[in-house]
């Protein structure tokens, strides 16, 4: 199929209540069809869970059942990574795929490896990319960590992929999205953060404008050091 080169949307999704259907997912489903593609084949990216074998056995299953075709690992974790073939499975798939986990760790596999300027690379030639849960996180803007869980003078902001210039944390709203509004404290005035909940999606268009799926999106910014909450973003029901 002839597309025209550039950034296409990035889908981010919570993940959470959709993922447990036995028999996939209408929102997934929809992100599957948005390439217009039957069946688009997949490179999974594991590195937020270490490439678990497990893992992604139960993804890669839920996936196909929501529409997906063949989905094939790009080896990123392991100690006999051979990147020339992880490259090729990259380039070669309709749709790349970041998987959850742990947000720093994904990005410290993702920095070692080097791999991030070849990702940046096909997703600016109109590679579709999506994540869930920790996958979401780290294709957006940037995350926290503490140096000490029980410190909160240990806290700071850390970049993530950036393809989604855009702060989000996902599935946290039993936890008042405690740890967004930590990052967001810890950035510039008015930046804004978004809160996609358990089994919702948020779709980022390369023009800035956002999608809310599912289930309204929450919407918090920066306002002189503080995190007060605006509007949410209303959602296309699917």
């Amino acid at each position: 199929m002839d597309r025209t080169p550039g950034p296409v949307p990035i889908y981010l999704l919570a993940g959470g209540r959709s993922s447990l259907r036995k028999h996939g997912d209408p929102l997934l489903t929809r992100v599957l069809a948005s390439y217009g593609v039957p069946h688009p084949s997949i490179a999974y990216v594991g590195a937020a869970s270490g490439d678990s074998q497990p893992f992604f056995m139960m993804i890669s299953r839920f996936l196909r059942s929501s529409g997906g075709g063949h989905v094939t690992l790009a080896p990123l974790a392991g100690k006999r990574v051979k990147l020339e073939k992880t490259r090729a499975i990259l380039e070669s798939a309709d749709m790349v795929f970041i998987s959850g986990g742990d947000v720093e760790a994904g990005m410290e596999v993702l920095e070692e490896r080097q791999i991030l300027p070849f990702l940046r690379e096909l997703f600016e030639r109109g590679k579709p990319f999506f994540g869930t849960s920790a996958g979401s996180i780290m294709l957006a803007w940037q995350w926290v960590r503490w140096e000490d869980p029980d410190d909160d003078a240990t806290v700071s902001i850390f970049s993530c992929m950036g393809f989604a210039p855009i702060v989000c944390d996902t599935h946290g709203e039993t936890e008042g999205w405690e740890e967004l509004h930590t990052v967001l404290r810890l950035s510039p005035e008015g930046t804004l953060g978004y809160g996609i909940p358990a089994g919702a999606g948020l779709c980022v268009y390369p023009d800035g404008k956002l999608e809310a799926l599912s289930a309204p999106v929450h919407c918090y910014a920066n306002s002189g050091g503080a995190v007060v909450q605006s509007a949410d973003l209303p959602p296309i029901v699917l």
